[in-house]
């Protein structure tokens, strides 16, 4: 599982959780949100190609993020496209809170960032997706306040 960092190229996940303890540790008195969504965007009878986007948000001072993209086969439905994308959250989530667990953050939350929102065609399964996300143990959010799907990630999925 392999991210790529606008400043530094190709990294290993562990590569990543170890550049994101730097990042935390060169100002470990600022506050730190780790946030990750995934965003995707369909080529008709084509292919789907999804971004899972990692940022370490440092509060009201910018911060860095990585990604990794990936196709998958042609989703009709979005529904299952949009469950897809939370599910490749969970399990990015879900290591980084593995590695977090023995690092000396391990009070850190994690936020899942979800490109679905109370306008358009989402907004019939936001309940089932939040309670997918926090019935896992993360806090969720949706758009406006996901920008970690609908914007980093959406960067790259075209």
């Amino acid at each position: 599982m392999n991210f790529i960092s606008p400043s530094k190229g190709e990294l290993t996940l562990s590569a990543t959780f170890d550049d994101i303890l730097n990042y935390i540790d060169q100002q470990p008195e600022e506050d730190y949100k780790l946030i990750i969504g995934t965003d995707s965007h369909a080529y008709l009878n084509e292919n789907v190609t999804f971004v899972t986007a990692i940022i370490i948000h440092r509060i009201g001072k910018g911060g860095k993020y990585y990604f990794q993209k990936q196709k998958q086969l042609y989703m009709d439905s979005l529904r299952q496209r949009i469950y897809f994308e939370a599910s490749l959250s969970l399990e990015v989530a879900s290591r980084l809170a593995e590695k977090l667990s023995r690092s000396s953050y391990s009070g850190m939350n994690i936020e899942i960032h979800l490109d679905i929102g109370e306008k358009g065609d989402t907004r019939e399964i936001i309940r089932e997706i939040v309670g997918m996300v926090i019935g896992s143990g993360y806090d969720a959010r949706i758009k406006p306040e996901s920008y970690g799907a609908s914007k980093v990630a959406d960067k790259y999925t075209r």
